[in-house]
């Protein structure tokens, strides 16, 4: 199975580089709460020496969300908003980014890549996630759900998808959905902003530094959507990240499943490494049809 998960991975990549110019649509129609994090240009960053291929972007301070449709003949009506990690200060765009709308277009999914603010303002604090990337998650999440219709989704199947800091990010939005990180602008902001369900690989952020337990802007109880959870054994990033907050839904009652790969470090995304965490995405996908997120209308 392994090897055929690496030859997917391949084929998903290929297929980012090669399909169709997504839709581009602005967050906020007049600029978002808060304004951008710096005064700098948006621009892409120097790859470093002895890395695969990455883009990194920086100095985002007008969010966007790119749209993948799911192609006609597999469309399930089902989306997912992505959001790439980097620590809050750089997005990984393709690698954790187009990559994954691919794949999620690969199982009738359409991708909805968001790019949210960074790096993190000046003079935050380094230890604790920035709140301008939870406003553009929440206002993404509910940008979408209004233009459900347009882009035929299906408003009850609208999940996240995140990796390392933007798997903060998807956590964040999955379990602070009943009060908004800022004042509403419009009529789109009636929308709800809980995702219907939460894909958080190799997250961040989520237990103490020192502790485990929760961080306390995670609170999982059982209003908290289903949750999946993938991280390497591994990983700088502890698995404790992942374990924690599974134990939590689990408690809470919440529809979850964990996998904790006996290696494969961090940053992985969905290339194909020599590793057992390649098999993500076919469990991740799986998972989603078990909890019926993938079932099509006309089936």
């Amino acid at each position: 199975m392994r090897s055929f998960a690496l030859a997917m991975a391949v084929c998903w990549m290929g297929a980012a580089c090669a399909g169709e110019a997504p839709v581009v649509v602005k967050v906020w129609p007049k600029g978002p709460p808060g304004g951008a994090p710096n005064k700098e240009a948006e621009k892409d960053l120097a790859q470093p020496k002895n890395e695969l291929p990455v883009r990194r972007i920086t100095n985002v301070g007008d969010p966007t969300i790119h749209v993948y449709p799911a192609p006609a003949d597999k469309a399930t009506g089902a989306a997912v908003l992505i959001a790439p990690g980097g620590g809050y200060h750089i997005l990984a765009w393709d690698k954790e980014g187009e990559e994954v709308a691919t794949w999620l277009n690969g199982i009738g999914v359409t991708g909805i890549l968001l790019k949210y603010r960074v790096p993190r303002p000046v003079g935050a604090a380094k230890d604790k996630p920035p709140i301008g990337p939870l406003q553009d998650g929440q206002r993404a999440l509910r940008l979408a759900r209004s233009k459900a219709k347009e882009w035929n989704l299906d408003p009850k199947r609208i999940g996240m998808l995140g990796f390392s800091a933007g798997g903060h990010l998807a956590a964040a939005a999955a379990t602070n959905f009943n009060k908004a990180a800022y004042d509403a602008v419009d009529k789109i902001d009636e929308e709800s902003c809980r995702p219907d369900f939460a894909v958080l690989v190799y997250p961040g952020y989520l237990v103490e530094k020192n502790a485990d337990v929760l961080s306390a802007d995670i609170k999982i109880d059982s209003g908290t959507p289903p949750l999946f959870f993938a991280h390497a054994h591994d990983d700088g990033v502890r698995p404790e990240n992942s374990v924690i907050p599974y134990l939590a839904a689990k408690k809470a009652q919440v529809p979850a499943e964990l996998h904790v790969y006996s290696s494969g470090g961090h940053g992985f995304g969905l290339r194909p490494v020599p590793h057992p965490c390649a098999e993500w995405p076919t469990h991740c996908a799986a998972w989603m049809k078990s909890q019926g997120f993938l079932k099509r209308a006309d089936k």
